[in-house]
């Protein structure tokens, strides 16, 4: 990496993100980003009334943790590894569950323009537990104003938390389920998830496997609508971390000068299909007389093949950038800026 990595650590409340953090510090010779919450003075009123202050707790949160991070991270980046017990995307998480109709509204525009200016994470280590295991750990830790935190509450951040994260493709993801480790007391579990994060650092991403769904199944509104595709847009650096996926489940392991050759005899191919439209709406020119209807006719009848080759000529930029170790969408931007 340009620049020494940044990790957040999430989950939902109790889960022991702060914690783990502190005790995998030495290990990575990270400085702590912290998340400091006692200092919001509306936090012990929100649990009591979450209605009647969840906005005001809200906006609190968001400016606090925009100040801290925007302060920190960069500077802390040009000379350290960093770990936080939070990232700055989960405060949308809370607002959505929390907020709703004006105050949303007021919220997301506010959190629009502040996010654009934080660092995202190399890696966000994603930490899961059951409903049983948190409220267990809330009870132990005993903080006051958690007291009368609802189980019904922590349900249902869990669940939003799980949903946030099946659609999260801002960073790589490192999802550990944490209800059998106990990294305070057993150092072999603390072993497990210390290797896990460095494995995937030094993998450079947590591979995303590309969904495997038939055709026809993709195509559906109701896979969206039930929530087994995520509806949130893929990135480009999405694709180029499936492709590296695909190709070492496959063992195709493939270096830049073979990729390089892949890509000149997909881009013949296309070239191939290419003068076979050009032939047909030559023929298709002279029957109707028209040039553009001509056109969309000879690509609607080329077009199956098009698109594969199309495709294949993708997978290979794809393959070329990840053996090259080059954002390509990162790339692509910076072309157009200039």
């Amino acid at each position: 990496m340009a620049r020494y990595p940044y990790i957040a650590i999430e989950g939902v409340i109790g889960v022991g993100k702060t914690t783990l953090a502190r005790l995998v510090r030495d290990s990575f010779q990270a400085e702590l980003l912290l998340e400091v919450f006692e200092e919001n003075p509306f936090l012990s009123d929100f649990y009591a009334d979450r209605a009647r202050y969840a906005f005001q707790t809200q906006m609190f949160f968001l400016l606090s943790r925009y100040r801290q991070q925007h302060r920190v991270i960069g500077p802390t980046l040009a000379h350290s590894c960093l770990i936080s017990d939070y990232s700055f995307a989960k405060d949308r998480l809370f607002a959505h569950l929390n907020l709703a109709g004006d105050e949303l509204e007021m919220y997301e525009r506010v959190h629009n323009v502040l996010a654009e200016k934080i660092p995202m994470p190399d890696l966000v280590v994603y930490l899961r537990a059951d409903v049983d295991t948190l409220m267990n750990r809330i009870a132990t830790r005993d903080r006051p104003y958690e007291r009368a935190m609802s189980r019904d509450y922590i349900a249902d951040l869990r669940l939003a938390y799980e949903r946030f994260f099946a659609d999260y493709h801002d960073a790589p993801v490192l999802a550990i389920d944490t209800d059998s480790l106990n990294w305070v007391s057993d150092s072999e579990a603390l072993g497990y998830v210390t290797g896990q994060v460095r494995a995937t650092l030094d993998d450079g991403f947590e591979q995303q496997r590309l969904p495997i769904f038939p055709t026809d199944y993709l195509q559906s509104a109701e896979t969206v609508a039930e929530g087994l595709l995520p509806a949130g847009r893929r990135r480009l650096g999405d694709f180029q971390r499936w492709q590296k996926a695909l190709d070492r489940s496959d063992a195709l392991l493939s270096d830049l000068y073979f990729n390089y050759m892949g890509l000149t005899q997909e881009v013949g191919q296309l070239g191939a299909e290419m003068t076979a439209i050009w032939r047909q709406q030559k023929v298709l020119y002279q029957q109707a007389g028209n040039q553009p209807e001509a056109m969309e006719q000879a690509v609607s009848e080329c077009l199956p093949h098009l698109r594969s080759e199309l495709a294949d000529c993708l997978s290979y930029l794809l393959k070329l950038a990840n053996n090259a170790g080059i954002d390509l969408e990162t790339a692509f931007l910076e072309k157009v800026n200039r």
